[in-house]
């Protein structure tokens, strides 16, 4: 299969262009130094190991909020590439599940569009580091989608 087209490039690499420009207008997303991947064919959000994300450094365990936040801007970024020429989505309503503590390493989230209409958004997210299989929180949400710009 050709992932190329002589208009766009190559689309993984331009999307993940588009994502990360909009990701910089999320001011939060820039200081916990999120990151958007491809792992395959499945867009993948990035929560580089930092220090400053740390919440308890006696265990040491993640910010239960920088999990959170790093979630919510999982969701957005999907809604995003879901939703090319729309202004930034916002939440309107979210649930956190924290199932495990978050240790001092990368973390990863991928989210997924259960519902979506003409203006609202139901989002699921998962948030993980060792395996897909065991997640250290999970969220579910909804958004109001962007008006189309241009």
């Amino acid at each position: 299969m050709n992932n190329t087209t002589p208009a766009s490039g190559h689309p993984k690499r331009d999307a993940i262009r588009d994502i990360r420009e909009r990701l910089h207008n999320i001011p939060y997303a820039a200081t916990l130094g999120i990151e958007p991947h491809f792992m395959g064919e499945e867009f993948t959000l990035v929560l580089p190991f930092r220090q400053s994300n740390i919440g308890n450094a006696s265990l040491p365990a993640l910010h239960g909020g920088g999990i959170g936040g790093f979630m919510e801007v999982c969701a957005i970024a999907q809604l995003i590439l879901n939703n090319p020429g729309r202004d930034l989505p916002r939440p309107i309503g979210i649930s956190i599940d924290y199932l495990r503590r978050g240790k001092p390493v990368d973390t990863y989230a991928r989210a997924q569009v259960f519902k979506q209409g003409s203006r609202v958004a139901n989002v699921r997210v998962r948030a993980w580091q060792d395996r897909f299989e065991t997640p250290i929180a999970a969220l579910s949400g909804h958004f109001l989608l962007g008006r189309e710009t241009g």
